[in-house]
């Protein structure tokens, strides 16, 4: 395929917001509200840390939305951070995308959505005499091989909706988005106001242990949080697709954000009026359980159905999005000899399918590597770091470039974004002391990324192509 093909711009604000939602709306509604509980104790405190979540998140995606105003362009934070940084942390941001952030949700939300399908049939287990094969005791690729087969065949049939052009694969998520509305307030409005519902207890501060909740606690409760919240961000991996981008981007996010933070207040309120914490800490120690299924049984005795196939829509829907938005950086980084090469093409839809297809590879690794926390907890530390730096741009960019037109600017700068920057360096630090393994883990994947980066500059040298001074570290 010619490289000189470009991307078609087809989405309009509409599919903005639905693209924003929909890499949002996944898993993490619900069954995060059950380690948070174990961490904290107390629904009143859970209930703090989504709104301190949101929070954050909104400040995060207000300052990334004037930086993607001024920058708009396909890849996102890697065509971003090219002009606030360097191409060498540039690259390291992409490559972390593929091999820890992106790649990694898309594993993780096709897991759920295959747990939750295993849930509604019964599927005997596959390969059980290989179940406790491990490698170095810390992956157990044979374990519910059952449930793994079935998450990759949704990531290579996803990945083949795709590669069908980008108004297909978001057209697919504005259905499945309307159906998870359609759900997510039906489990609203019907358990709130059942007779088992009790919603002065979701507002209860005191923890059933007596124990006073902790700093190090709230942080913990918080990297869950942040998975429900993480996947905004994807709107900029399309940027070179959307009408009008340098403002239908930062509108997309704003609008796209506020909107969940309403619907996981009011979801979250109604598993915690439904269920009372021990209930939750129970669901969370049971491991295979998630926390939505019993808050819908305690109210609707045949309602674990509804919200199993509820789930499977959801999931469907976020996996799907996120396949969408993410492989348009590879294929960014690839057209200028960052990537493997093939990744640069477009196929006959005008869709970086190659990219695609890479993506699709590694995302099923990772499906055998790991379980569903360790996958979210190692995202949640990846990401912070570069939603961090992308706060910091915005500093940086009023800086270098403070005549230059900007259709969006920050809501209280300089103290939103500093808020954020600072919150993301204590949240760094904090997951190396409660999560250290799933941190090194993703530290240790994005740190390939420096060898992987003067390999593909030799590449291109042996190629006799002109090396840029920006990328000369």
């Amino acid at each position: 395929m010619s490289n000189t093909k470009q991307l078609n711009r087809s989405l309009g604000l509409r599919l903005v917001v639905v693209v924003v939602i929909g890499n949002i709306i996944g898993s993490g509604v619900y069954k995060k509200v059950a380690p948070m509980a174990a961490e904290l104790h107390s629904p009143g405190w859970v209930l703090i840390c989504w709104v301190l979540g949101g929070i954050i998140t909104l400040f995060g995606a207000l300052s990334n939305a004037e930086i993607a105003g001024l920058l708009a362009d396909t890849g996102g934070e890697y065509a971003y951070y090219k002009r606030i940084y360097n191409r060498f942390f540039a690259f390291i941001y992409g490559w972390s995308l593929f091999t820890v952030i992106q790649t990694a949700a898309i594993s993780s939300l096709a897991y759920v959505f295959a747990q939750s399908l295993h849930s509604l049939s019964s599927i005997p287990p596959l390969l059980p005499s290989l179940a406790d094969f491990s490698i170095g005791g810390v992956f157990y690729p044979f374990a519910d091989f059952s449930v793994k087969l079935t998450a990759i065949l949704l990531i290579l049939f996803l990945t083949w909706v795709n590669t069908k052009g980008l108004r297909a694969g978001a057209g697919l998520s504005t259905a499945i988005l309307v159906l998870v509305f359609a759900g997510i307030f039906l489990i609203i409005f019907f358990g709130a106001t059942s007779s088992q519902a009790d919603l002065s207890r979701s507002f209860d501060l005191q923890t059933t242990n007596q124990t006073p909740v902790t700093f190090s606690a709230v942080f913990a409760a918080m990297l869950s949080a942040f998975w429900a919240y993480q996947g905004w961000a994807a709107i900029g991996f399309v940027g070179g697709e959307i009408k009008d981008a340098k403002r239908n981007i930062p509108r997309g996010i704003t609008i796209g954000v506020l909107t969940v933070i309403v619907i996981y207040l009011l979801v979250n309120a109604t598993y915690l009026s439904l269920l009372p914490i021990p209930a939750l800490e129970e669901v969370y120690a049971a491991g295979n359980q998630i926390a939505a299924i019993e808050a819908v049984k305690s109210f609707w005795e045949t309602g674990g159905f509804f919200i199993s196939v509820l789930i499977l829509i959801t999931t469907l829907g976020c996996t799907n999005a996120t396949i969408l938005a993410s492989c348009r950086t590879y294929f960014a980084m690839a057209r200028e000899g960052l990537f493997f090469q093939k990744a640069a093409s477009l196929n006959q839809a005008q869709v970086p399918a190659n990219s695609l297809v890479f993506q699709c590879v590694w995302a099923c690794v990772l499906v055998l590597s790991g379980t569903f926390d360790q996958l979210t907890d190692m995202i949640i530390f990846a990401v912070f770091i570069y939603y961090g730096a992308t706060t910091l741009g915005v500093f940086i960019l009023r800086k270098k470039m403070p005549d230059a037109p900007r259709p969006y600017k920050v809501w209280g700068y300089p103290v939103v974004p500093a808020i954020m920057v600072l919150f993301c360096v204590a949240l760094f630090c904090n997951t190396i002391f409660v999560r250290p393994r799933e941190a090194g883990i993703g530290m240790i994947l994005m740190l390939t990324g420096i060898p992987m980066y003067w390999w593909f500059m030799r590449r291109r040298l042996k190629k006799e192509e002109p090396v840029p001074e920006e990328m000369k570290v």
